[in-house]
């Protein structure tokens, strides 16, 4: 067979959906497109762990209002990851200080267009943003929110200042062991102020660095995310879709879904967030939701898929919430976070994983375990992490 030939039947057995992919992956490897998902110019970078940053000589008056900088890549309408940030940022404006937001792109920021994102999205926050290439200037603390700002604050926050970083997940963990997997792991050696959000990233931090963190607890909006006062039986279960991100387990995700569907065609999958990819069977796609149309789909679905590999995922709380059954990949010390017993812990296997899922639908009693899942989780908010961070913020700046 000639090479024309074989390549003809190559193209007819991928069709034209699997020749734009090739071409595409040749065009990514030629024009070295990776070079885009590197989100800091090579020239930002740490080159080491510095002892000391400077700090200010004399501390601020207690009760005189801070100005805190946040460091934070730019906020896109959806990420849960800045959410949890502005509400944090909401908490200490309402204590009576200043806030000012530093975005950061290495191929620029607009700073009007995200700062009318920030207003139409998170219109509680009233903070100035600027692009942190300007400097950090004029700020009694700044915080870092990913590895990425804590090197930002390093270069562009000369001056003296306290500097704090909040951590939400094992950043490393993002990245296969090399060059990015060690620019994320320098930072939690920094002489900053951590506050980790949850004990099992405290306790990931505490495995791979020897240093304690302050601790702050997990929240979950019960406001928001609770069961339906009434409503059809619930049926099918949910799935929370991030193809792009590794941390989130798409892939095996994707073997458990459709070894599910095999148990189960008569349960429909909803999946809603990105767009699947790859998954060959029968899904019902929400796209991206609001957070009525999310507890809308949690309080009538029975099970959800709740994956993260670098904490524990805000979403397996917001179902307990709504009375939904979240099955987790087992990491040891997730427990030290999600503790409610309605909490199906799985082996990070796609079989396991399934299992789980078919067992959450062919439970006995759907209803009463709808039941006591939302009540393992009622009461819960925010507000304690809010003020715990007010609060470190506070006595970090002023002094104990």
């Amino acid at each position: 067979m000639s090479a024309f030939s074989s390549r003809l039947r190559r193209a007819r057995q991928v069709g034209i959906r699997g020749i734009a992919q090739r071409l595409a992956q040749r065009a990514y490897r030629v024009t070295d497109a990776s070079y885009l998902l590197f989100n800091l110019d090579p020239a930002d970078l740490l080159t080491d762990v510095p002892r000391e940053f400077p700090l200010p000589e004399t501390r601020p008056t207690r009760g005189q209002p801070l100005a805190v900088g946040w460091v934070m890549t730019p906020p896109s309408p959806g990420s849960g990851g800045h959410t949890t940030l502005f509400r944090i940022v909401q908490a200490v404006e309402a204590a009576g200080h200043r806030c000012v937001i530093y975005l950061y792109d290495k191929h620029g920021v607009d700073v009007d267009r995200l700062t009318g994102v920030i207003r139409e999205h998170w219109p509680h926050v009233q903070a100035e943003v600027r692009d942190v290439r300007a400097g950090i200037e004029g700020m009694d603390a700044a915080l870092a929110t990913s590895w990425e700002s804590a090197h930002l604050i390093a270069k562009y926050g000369s001056s003296p200042m306290r500097r704090l970083y909040f951590i939400q997940d094992y950043e490393p963990y993002f990245y296969a062991h090399g060059a990015e997997y060690e620019f994320a792991a320098m930072t939690y050696r920094l002489p900053f102020r951590r506050i980790a959000l949850g004990e099992m990233l405290d306790a990931m931090i505490r495995q791979e660095t020897g240093l304690a963190s302050d601790v702050v607890p997990f929240g979950c909006d019960s406001a928001v995310y609770h069961p339906p006062t009434a409503g059809p039986t619930r049926s099918g279960i949910v799935f929370f879709s991030r193809p792009d991100f590794p941390r989130r387990g798409y892939q095996l995700a994707s073997v458990a879904l459709r070894l599910f569907h095999e148990r189960h065609p008569e349960q429909e999958i909803h999946v809603y967030g990105a767009a699947p990819r790859g998954l060959r069977i029968p899904v019902t796609f929400h796209g991206q939701l609001t957070t009525a149309e999310l507890n809308d789909l949690y309080g009538r679905t029975i099970a959800g898929l709740a994956m993260s590999f670098t904490n524990i995922t805000l979403v397996a709380e917001e179902m307990l919430a709504a009375g939904n059954v979240p099955v987790v990949n087992d990491i040891e010390l997730a427990h030290l976070v999600l503790s409610s017993p309605e909490v199906r812990w799985s082996p990070p296997t796609a079989a396991a994983l399934a299992e789980q899922l078919s067992a959450a639908v062919t439970a006995r009693d759907i209803a009463g375990t709808a039941q006591r899942a939302a009540a393992s989780a009622r009461g819960r908010s925010w507000d304690p992490t809010r003020a715990a961070v007010v609060r470190i913020i506070e006595e970090e700046a002023y002094g104990a």
